[in-house]
């Protein structure tokens, strides 16, 4: 039996799908609906002869790490009903949706323009083919100078104006 209402969340493991469960788990609260997190994948070498479970492990530890960075753990309030799905992110977050009461979220900017040439935007996928409302949560500037951060390793820019705080020089000690 379907839950009446769901709110379906994509994760791939960015820190705009971070913000994207975070603001899923509160309009999940609000609504009392069931939480349906997503992770898709797709074999990166066509699978080999390495068996199913195998390969979908690392998408279903990506929910958990994601639930444990956000929340430290599932949040015990909710109905959690996680999906792994074998197939490409924008389709398989289509494909979640049951009606057109629930609620799909997705984060944007999770990855580098050269990820959306070869893949598609999968926030324009699930806009344009979702029946059921989609909430596309934007990165704040942080989000997106951590993600920045964490493609390329250079370290945290600095906001303009701002320069880094000196070390204070040990007080003298007076006697």
């Amino acid at each position: 039996m379907a839950d009446p209402t769901r709110v379906i969340v994509g994760l791939n493991g960015s820190l705009s799908s971070l913000a994207a469960l975070y603001r899923a788990v509160g309009e999940a609260a609000r609504r009392g609906a069931a939480l349906v997190p997503v992770a898709a994948w797709t074999p990166a070498d066509g699978g080999g002869l390495r068996p199913l479970s195998e390969l979908e492990h690392p998408a279903r530890r990506r929910l958990d790490t994601a639930f444990e960075q956000t929340f430290g753990g599932y949040p015990a309030d909710l109905v959690i009903r996680p999906l792994v799905v074998r197939g490409d992110a924008g389709p398989a977050l289509v494909a979640a949706v049951t009606g057109p009461d629930d609620l799909l979220v997705v984060g944007t900017g999770g990855h580098g323009r050269l990820d959306r040439l070869l893949h598609g935007s999968v926030t324009r996928h699930c806009r344009g083919h979702a029946a059921c409302r989609v909430v596309a949560v934007p990165p704040s500037e942080l989000l997106e100078r951590l993600e920045f951060t964490a493609r390329s390793g250079a370290p945290l820019p600095l906001a303009a104006g701002h320069r880094p705080a000196r070390t204070a020089a040990p007080a003298a000690a007076t006697g």
